[in-house]
This record gives C-alpha cells, sequence and structure tokens, in this order.
C-alpha cells in the first residue's frame, strides 16, 4: 500500500517538475542570451538558463522512483 502511495505522488512530482520545466525554460529557449537570462516585458519576469537543467533533472528523478515503485510490488511478509 505504501508503495502504491508513494508510486502515485511520484508520478505527481513528476508531473509537476515536467509542466515546472516547460513553463520555466523550455518555452523561453529561443531567447536566453549569452549570459543566460531572458527577461519577459509582459510579466516582469527573468528566465534563467540553468533553471532547465534544474527542473529537467527533478521531473526524471521523480519519474524514475515513481516507475521503480509502480514496476516492483512489495514482497508479502512472512
Amino acid at each position: 500500500m505504501i508503495r502504491k502511495i508513494s508510486s502515485l505522488v511520484s508520478l505527481g512530482l513528476a508531473l509537476a517538475f515536467g509542466y515546472l520545466y516547460y513553463v520555466r525554460y523550455f518555452k523561453w529557449r529561443n531567447c536566453f542570451n549569452e549570459l543566460g537570462r531572458c527577461f519577459d516585458d509582459d510579466a516582469g519576469v527573468v528566465y534563467l538558463e540553468q533553471s532547465g537543467v534544474v527542473w529537467f533533472l527533478l521531473a526524471v528523478l521523480a519519474l524514475g522512483v515513481g516507475l521503480y515503485n509502480a514496476g516492483h510490488p512489495s514482497k508479502p511478509k512472512r
């Protein structure tokens, strides 16, 4: 039961981190200057190129943990 819950939580986190990767980096990947910054005039926000690596790694790690927990059911106690 705990593995199912942790699997669902991990997969949910993977979706959240994937969404943040898209919003914070992927939409702006062509806008970054030589310093790795992109300024959005409409929202007044500066996006950093380094954030793409962080959000992507968090999404991949959470997805890996979720898939591992989903694919390896717990062993019954004797």
